[in-house]
Parts: structure tokens; sequence; C-alpha cells
């Protein structure tokens, strides 16, 4: 027998349907809009999205008894919204970097000084499997219950073969046991550790030589991702390690020019990587090398936001016809949020992204930089029934009520997970 799930008679439905490639420049506007929608979902697949008038005659051979109805009456339905870039599985806490930067230290002194990503190391590495699995799931909770449904979690945090190893086998319970889908990159290009400071060609061997090999054996990510800044990972070591991995399988990611133009997204853009993320200070020919490349730019604004600095220009990479998308960079230091709507209404407030953009970067241009668009990212027929109902009616309420929790419901592959904004007890079924 199916399980049918009926959302039924939503204020505004969007459905971002028909993009087989990220949606760039002015396409990005474009929601795929139904007013008084529904979408029928059987066995976890959406099998209809439509008026509610054509979702009643398609549901009219079924049997009543075998539908769960949810009336989302004055609601607006979107699919489940995704995170394409966080730090997730980590341990310990920088609420003390904060008081310092407003003190004048900056990202780069306070990294020199031991803090920054090096102070996480040392408590990762600290943690077991078992603290990490917890920690890390309680902040899929706080996700969940904002409306993401899938999230990219990067290592980064162990910097050596066992506490990286550790990172990702984390990030796979993670995925297997919570009802937020995760997927993982490897990083652990993400600083030169202590050990290695006077030696960072040893580390990147290591990197290269033992790491790579153990995570494709083992299958633990899908990406590569390296921090190519001045003063952690030059233009050549980025490029030696993400072609490294991508003879291993693994495909390409870029940290790139977060804190000066440094030729990051034109690397990005040789390399054709999956995306390129951060890109406060990317230059114009890196946007366009980009545009011209395909490689979508993951923007995060609420790191710039938490930083005190200028963010992204978001709106001259998406004039120049570029794919963009949003994540949250949740991690210790520089992001410290679960609020992907937050981010969503920064985009709009400091980036001058508009409200449909912003929309389709949390939807199926997030989906196409985890490379996961063929499942999810969007409501059509044959995907992943991952939905959001949030209390508003129409799209535009998201980012004029800024800084509030809209979401009332979120349905992961068919199940009912939040209800009322309250995270249910069902969800250990889910995989």
């Amino acid at each position: 027998m199916n399980h049918i799930l009926y959302v039924k008679n939503a204020a505004q439905v969007v459905t971002m349907k028909g993009s087989k490639e990220p949606r760039a420049g002015q396409s990005m506007k474009d929601l795929g809009l139904i007013e008084h929608g529904s979408v029928v979902v059987k066995d976890g697949i959406i099998a209809f999205v439509g008026t509610d008038q054509e979702a009643m005659d398609y549901l009219k051979n079924d049997k009543k008894e075998d539908i769960k109805t949810i009336d989302a009456s004055g609601k607006l339905v979107t699919p489940g919204l995704i995170d394409p870039h966080t730090h997730l599985v980590y341990a310990g806490s920088r609420e003390n970097e904060l008081e310092m930067r407003l003190k004048g230290a900056t990202y780069i002194e306070i990294h020199k000084q031991g803090g920054g990503i090096l102070s996480t190391m040392a408590e990762t590495r600290k943690a077991s499997e078992e603290t990490l699995f917890d920690q890390s799931a309680e902040r899929l909770d706080k996700f969940i219950k904002h409306g993401v449904t899938t999230v990219e979690a990067k290592s980064g945090y162990g910097l050596n073969v066992k506490d990286e190893l550790k990172q990702l086998h984390v990030a796979k319970q993670l995925n297997e046991r919570h009802p937020v889908d995760v997927v993982s990159t490897f990083m652990g290009a993400h600083a030169v550790p202590v050990e290695f400071k006077e030696d960072p060609e040893g580390y990147i061997d290591l990197l290269i030589k033992e790491l790579l090999p153990r995570v494709a054996k083992d299958k633990l990510a899908e990406f590569c991702d390296v921090f190519c800044e001045d003063g952690v990972f030059t233009l050549e070591q980025s490029e030696r390690i993400l072609n490294a991995g991508i003879e291993y399988g693994l495909k390409p990611k870029i940290h790139a020019d977060e804190i000066e133009a440094f030729g990051g997204a034109e690397l990005a853009a040789k390399l054709e990587a999956v995306s390129a993320d951060h890109l406060l200070k990317a230059s114009d020919q890196g946007i366009q090398d980009m545009a011209n490349k395909k490689v979508i730019a993951t923007l995060l604004p609420g790191t710039a936001f938490f930083l005190m600095t200028t963010p992204a220009r978001a709106r001259r990479m998406i004039d120049s016809g570029m794919a963009v998308a949003l994540a949250t960079d949740c991690n210790p230091g520089s992001s410290p949020t679960e609020s992907l709507l937050l981010v969503m209404n920064l985009a709009c407030l400091t980036m001058g992204m508009t409200p449909e953009e912003v929309i389709t970067a949390c939807t199926i241009n997030a989906a196409h930089a985890i490379d996961k668009a063929d499942t999810i990212g969007s409501l059509e027929v044959g995907k992943q029934a991952d939905l959001v109902l949030f209390d508003a009616k129409n799209y535009q309420i998201l980012q004029y009520n800024y800084g509030v929790n809209l979401v009332q419901t979120v349905i992961k592959k068919g199940q009912v997970l939040v209800q009322e904004g309250r995270m249910l007890d069902n969800y250990q079924s889910i995989h």
C-alpha cells in the first residue's frame, strides 16, 4: 500500500522546477511559483505538484483512508533548504575571539596567536567520536528546525590522519543516523598544524600520500576542499592538493579570496571546481572566469557579518551570469550559527540579492553545489520529498520578517519531522 501525504492548498508553492543546471544570472529569479498549490507524496517521493484542483483530480481514485492530509492554507511551501558549506563536526567554542576582534584583532592575527582553526583543532583532537557525534547531532537538530534538510560537512579540524578520519567517520554516522542528510567534504588542507609549522610541504605530503588514499578507499567524502589564502595554502599548493583529490575521485571545491584577492577564483575556474566559496575579495577577472566555466559561487554573508567585514559582491556575480548559492559556514569561530534563514536575510540586506534569488540560492543552486540536484533542491515528480511549510503567505515575507524563524512544518523523505516549530521524536526511522 502506498503511504500518501497530501500537502494541500498552500498560498504559494515554490517548485524550482526545470533546473537541470544551476540557475545563473537572471534565471535565479524564476521560482516556478504556483498559487494555491498542492504537493502529493507517495512513499517518500514526490508524485504530484500542481494547483489544488489538479491535485484533487489526481487523487480521486485513491482511498481516503490511505491519505494523510496537511492543510497548508495561508502557508508558503518550498523545497527543503540546503546548506552547502558547513564545518559541522567539531568540539569546543571560541566565544573569546569575538571580544578579541572587537578590540581590533584580525582573523589572521588570531590565527597566528594559536587561536582560530588551530584552537578548534586542539579541542577536536581531544574529543571522542561519541562526543563529536552528540555535539554535532545537536547542531543538526537546530538546522532542521530552521528548515534545512541537507547539509554539507567539512573535515579540517583534525589536521592529522587519526583525527581527520575521526571527523569524517562522525559525519558518516550522522548521515546514517540523523534525519538531515549529510554530504561529506575532506578538508585536511584547512590549515597547517603546529607540528608542521616549519615544514608545510611535509604536511601536504601527508595529505596527498596518506590521508587522501584512506579517505577515498573508505568512501568517506565526495569532495576535496582547500583554504587557498595568503598565510595558509598558496595557489600552487592548493592546485596540487585539489588535483590529487581529483585523481582519487574527489570533486574539487575551494575556499577562495576570503581575506584578499589571491587568485582563488581564477584557480577554481581553471580546475572547473564544483564551487568556490567565500569570494569576498574575488577579482573582476576571477568572477568572469568562474561564470564562463560555470563554477558556482557559494557565498557566506553570515561570516562577513560576524567578522564585521565587507561581504562578497553578489550583485556583480549574478549580473555577470554566475550561479550563486548561499550557506551558513557554520563553525565555532567565524560563523557560529545554524540559521540559514538569517543568512538569507543577510544576503538581501548586505549583498543586495532579491528574495527570489535568495530562495534559488538555498534550494536548487545549493543542491547543485553539492552535486545532488538530481534528487533534491526542487519540488518535482520523482524527487525526494523534502519540504518546508513556512508561516508566511508569500515568499517575500521570508526576507521581510528578518531574524525570525517562520518554519512551521518540515517534511523529510515524506515524514513530518518538525511541527509547529517543534521537533517530533519519530526521526530515528528516516534513514
